[in-house]
């Protein structure tokens, strides 16, 4: 874990405060990503403690930010698109909880595989499209 008066750690809260709300939901899909990925690593371990550890609260994290993202959706302004992701960031949410109980992978690549695709699809969305203000307003209240 990086120390809080480290450099990167400056950077990042920069980068989040002057982040735009399109950009935000970036970054949380990185970082749920991430921690995904860093409970995967956990099953190579041989110590039974490090590797549950390992695993546990890296699914713990990302499963909160999967329900940060799911409580920001502004469902007025999302409409059926909104409500879509609702019911997908509900489904990764389940399938990490049985993932971290039953210390299986295949629900966490599962995850990470449909994440990675909504990620770029997000990403695509932001550099080759013009800000569309239901897709910002969809995520207004991203904060990470």
């Amino acid at each position: 874990m990086i120390p809080r008066n480290h450099p990167c750690e400056s950077y990042r809260k920069v980068a989040t405060q002057t982040a735009s709300p399109g950009q935000l939901v970036l970054m949380l899909f990185d970082g749920a990503i991430g921690f995904l990925e860093k409970a995967l690593a956990g099953f190579n371990y041989t110590d039974p403690l490090l590797m549950n550890q390992t695993i546990n609260n890296n699914i713990l994290r990302a499963q909160a930010i999967i329900n940060e993202m799911n409580l920001s959706l502004n469902m007025e302004a999302g409409d059926d698109i909104a409500l879509t992701f609702r019911r997908l960031y509900n489904y990764f949410y389940c399938r990490l909880r049985e993932a971290n109980f039953a210390k299986r992978k295949e629900p966490i690549e599962e995850t990470i595989m449909r994440l990675q695709a909504l990620r770029d699809s997000w990403a695509e969305m932001l550099r080759c499209c013009p800000p569309h203000p239901n897709a910002n307003e969809m995520h207004a209240n991203a904060r990470v």
